[in-house]
């Protein structure tokens, strides 16, 4: 990071004193990554600083800008320099892309492609939104059962620099089927001139359904330790390949948007100071408006036991305490379970198992809580005798009631993410603050059901 910072100082006072040629072989021997940061951070500079890259790093960089860059770049670089890094961005860096931007940019961006990526750009965005044949690219190296590993070698040579990755080399038949698939070391360490493919296969390959989730390949390659996957259609012939660096990319989105839904909200389709005031608006009101509706039911319950409030004021002075513990537990069981589920540590199967386990967990931390109040209760009372002759019996309604709504809260929080999944919605969609809105009413229900309980005919 102090890096980064001091090329960002360095970039200032090269831009400043106009040092042009400096200024492009100081960008030129940076990391890529680096350079990217450098644009993202001068917007105003955008255009100037592109524009100093050489033509590959520039192709690089371009691939890892912010999207607000990406179309910034595509409205102001001259016509030959766009569509010369449109047609050698790799297929799925210019899918994904195409998928954000306006309809009607997308056609002319489309229409200026040479033919064959304007047919690799129209097949792919034939795929729906979020499937594999919108992630998948379809430069790779595929060879046949009978060649020798001389001749892989030969070809990898004549080929290789327009495949996305050659750590692996496909093995398919002459109708395009999928075989197997080879790691290149293991090509590397064997006879070029005696070994064929066919010696150096063993069935055992992987493949990915070209209309399967984008979400699913997060946990394929992590399960099987991959850089790349095939990707076949149904009848088993070789479309193309994912790869390890766009499979990052999806989970940083998943995870981002589980977390946005988490803390009650749309997901965001921009970073955060790009998209519009309006727009975020619209992703935050929906929310609010269903939390603030089921925080009315709060108002409801209450009103019912204003009789009792009115007899015990000293009731009162805990509900803050009692419906907010039964949100934090909630809260929490529902972190935990979203974050479980998105990792296929759990599924839909434990339900039972996970019920269980939190019927035990509720009354242990309950439990803890109840101890804790009673204590206190007392001891507030010792000091300063503001419950009167029957603090015993208050004490007994709180400790009671954090059993209760602990117990409740953690539950609903396990629960109601495994329901979401099972109805097919998204189990992040039980944010922590719709969790935290539905332990409050009950709550107040379980709260002043001990409290009816243990005072009536005493206090009430």
């Amino acid at each position: 990071m102090q890096e980064v910072d001091a090329h960002i100082e360095r970039v200032k006072k090269l831009i400043e004193l106009e040092a042009h040629v400096e200024l492009k072989e100081f960008i030129n021997d940076m990391n890529i990554s680096d350079v990217a940061e450098l644009i993202n951070e001068f917007v105003q500079y955008t255009l100037y600083l592109f524009q100093l890259l050489e033509s590959q790093r520039a192709l690089a960089v371009f691939r890892i800008l912010d999207l607000s860059n990406q179309e910034l770049l595509l409205k102001s670089l001259p016509p030959n320099i766009r569509l010369k890094i449109l047609n050698e961005l790799p297929p799925d860096d210019r899918t994904a892309l195409l998928s954000e931007l306006h309809s009607n940019a997308v056609k002319d961006i489309i229409k200026d492609l040479n033919p064959e990526e304007r047919k690799i750009t129209l097949s792919l965005l034939g795929y729906p939104e979020e499937s594999i044949g919108r992630l998948m690219t379809p430069d790779f190296i595929d060879v046949r059962l009978d060649w020798t590993v001389e001749q892989v070698l030969t070809y990898i040579r004549d080929y290789g620099k327009r495949s996305e990755t050659i750590d692996v080399i496909y093995v398919t038949d002459e109708n395009g089927k999928l075989i197997d698939d080879v790691r290149i070391r293991n090509i590397l360490l064997v006879d070029p001139k005696s070994t064929k493919v066919e010696d150096l296969i063993d069935g055992r390959y992987i493949s990915l359904n070209v209309n399967d989730d984008q979400k699913e390949t997060v946990n394929v390659f992590q399960m099987n330790n991959r850089v790349a996957l095939p990707v076949v259609d149904d009848t088993n012939i070789l479309l193309g390949i994912v790869t390890i660096d766009d499979v990052l990319w999806v989970a940083e989105e998943e995870y981002t948007e589980d977390i946005q839904r988490i803390g009650g909200t749309e997901a965001l389709d921009e970073p955060y100071l790009d998209i519009s005031l309006m727009e975020l608006y619209k992703k935050r009101i929906v929310w609010l408006i269903i939390l603030f509706l089921g925080e009315l039911l709060t108002i409801s319950a209450m009103s019912n036991f204003e009789s009792e409030i009115s007899k015990v004021v000293i009731l009162a002075t805990f509900i803050p305490l009692i419906i907010s513990s039964g949100g934090n537990s909630g809260s929490q069981a529902a972190t935990l379970i979203i974050q479980a589920m998105a990792l296929d540590e759990i599924s839909i199967r434990d339900w039972w198992r996970i019920m269980k386990r939190e019927i035990k967990s509720g009354l242990l931390l309950g439990g803890t809580l109840s101890i804790i109040s009673f204590t206190i209760i007392n001891i507030w009372h010792f000091f300063s005798p503001v419950f009167g002759d029957h603090h015993w019996r208050i004490a007994f309604v709180v400790g009671s009631s954090l059993i209760g709504v602990v117990l409740w809260g953690t539950l609903m929080g396990s629960m109601l993410p495994l329901l979401l999944k099972r109805l097919g919605a998204d189990p992040a969609a039980s944010s922590t603050p719709f969790v935290a809105t539905l332990c409050d009413v009950t709550g107040l229900i379980i709260y002043f059901s001990f409290a009816l309980f243990f005072l009536r005919g005493v206090l009430l």
